[in-house]
């Protein structure tokens, strides 16, 4: 189910939904790109809202180019890993929704801001 699509900045068509990870008291937001993988992605805890994941893989491969592999750690240790793999089968799980563009780049912004780094 793709509701929300617009071309990207690369061309590519985007969506962005949520989904929430019982396990791990955790929502999961995502902007995937047409090829199903995540572009962004942002996590935040249940319990107190607080942001634990601002993630791009085009940010980190910029930083593992530019200043290697060191400048890549810290980077992920600022702002999480990403999921790895398609994200696509993540939109049929239980509490699944698609989200707005604007509620992505929001919360997003307000994720970065709180790990410590510009949007």
């Amino acid at each position: 189910m793709r509701l929300v699509e617009v071309v990207g900045q690369d061309d590519g068509v985007r969506t962005w939904f949520r989904t929430y990870c019982e396990d791990e008291d955790l929502w999961l937001y995502f902007e995937a790109g047409d090829e199903g993988r995540a572009a962004r992605q942002a996590e935040v805890r249940g319990e107190d809202s607080q942001p634990v994941t601002a993630a791009s893989p085009a940010e980190v491969v910029h930083v593992r180019d530019r200043a290697g592999l060191a400048a890549m750690g810290r980077c992920e240790r600022q702002y999480g890993v990403l999921a790895e793999g398609p994200v696509d089968g993540r939109q049929d799980q239980p509490r699944a929704a698609e989200i707005c563009a604007e509620e992505f780049e929001r919360l997003w912004t307000e994720a970065r801001r709180t790990l410590g780094g510009s949007a």
